[in-house]
């Protein structure tokens, strides 16, 4: 059955480093989306590690009968049916703890990337976290001449795509209330970088 299924290997690759800092991040967390959730193979694999929230994906409309599939072929009690979201158009009507997105922010146009920062205060209740995962730079500085690379293909592919600037990316948080409490360094030259709207006073 699972041989039909969309599958995306980096997923199964990278699973068990961001598990592994999931656990803590998620600990005091009840409601998630995920943006971006592409074949849902992260999203079946981590639901049933953290049991005590509910684990809500979303992608484009063309990419929800591939999640659909693989939450079929492993159920679990907190994956509710995968939802259409896109960052630049109308977002479900949610209200969440957690924002949680893999290898997205890089994918995405600058543009679109702006307007998922633009959206958090909508979504993500005071005190709530957003958590990315992916390539960041710091301005010049990619960290690896991989990540350097992989951003010029990335360019070259699509110009409005690319690995963001990690001080950008925290111009956005601010304008949208969230500060950076966390970066995390991954293998393969890859963070976890978290960002947590501050409550309100």
């Amino acid at each position: 059955m699972t041989a039909a299924l969309p599958d995306a290997p980096a997923c199964a690759r990278n699973r068990e480093p961001i598990l592994a800092e999931l656990r803590r991040l998620l600990a005091d967390s009840h409601q998630l989306l995920e943006i971006g959730s592409g074949t849902g193979q992260h999203a079946i694999y981590f639901a049933p590690h953290v049991p005590q929230l509910s684990w809500q994906t979303s992608d484009l409309p063309e990419k929800l009968a591939g999640i659909r599939a693989w939450q079929q072929a492993h159920p679990a009690d907190n994956l509710p049916p995968p939802v259409a979201l896109d960052v630049e158009g109308q977002w479900p009507s949610l209200s969440v703890d957690t924002i949680f997105t893999a290898n997205t922010l890089h994918i995405l146009s600058a543009q679109a990337v702006e307007a998922l920062f633009a959206a958090l205060p909508r979504v993500l209740v005071p005190g709530g976290q957003l958590i990315t995962y992916g390539p960041f730079r710091r301005g010049a500085d990619f960290g690896a001449e991989s990540n350097r690379e992989f951003d010029q293909w990335l360019r070259q592919r699509d110009p409005a795509s690319g690995i963001r600037d990690l001080h950008w990316l925290d111009a956005l948080a601010d304008a949208a209330g969230l500060i950076r409490s966390e970066t995390i360094a991954m293998p393969a030259n890859n963070h976890l970088v978290v960002w947590r709207r501050v409550a309100k006073k």
